[in-house]
């Protein structure tokens, strides 16, 4: 036993202080924020329904709520969630086809998911608020 090798000292596994972020790494921690950000905005769209099917009184607690500025904060960024996370779907399944792996595709995805989101976000509010008034 006194004969034994001495325990080798191996580096320690690298984590975000190594890797420098990529746009494809981003997208993925984002997707799945968004992930979790749409299980919790669920809530929301349920009370929704269940204020909509009960009184007259709790739908317009709601939406008095929901129509504060920071309800519409909370509902803006639960639609760009929304839209995010089905756009990381569409760019998931174009991987799924075996297309996109290239080092400038997957960058170009990677840019179009966070682009295509913001816009369709912005376009869907302005149809929306002009639809309202």
């Amino acid at each position: 036993m006194a004969d034994s090798p001495s325990r080798i000292v191996r580096p320690l596994s690298p984590h975000l202080q190594i890797y420098r972020p990529l746009p494809t790494m981003v997208m993925s921690i984002v997707h799945r924020a968004t992930g979790i950000a749409l299980y919790f905005g669920t809530v929301l769209l349920i009370w929704w329904l269940l204020a909509a099917a009960s009184t007259p009184s709790a739908y317009g607690l709601f939406t008095s709520i929901a129509g504060s500025w920071i309800g519409r904060l909370v509902l803006f960024g639960y639609t760009w969630a929304l839209i995010h996370h089905a756009l990381g779907g569409i760019r998931h399944l174009i991987w799924d086809t075996i297309r996109g792996f290239g080092a400038q595709e997957r960058v170009l995805l990677a840019k179009l998911t966070l682009v295509g989101s913001v816009t369709l976000t912005i376009i869907v509010w302005v149809i929306g608020l002009a639809l309202k008034s």
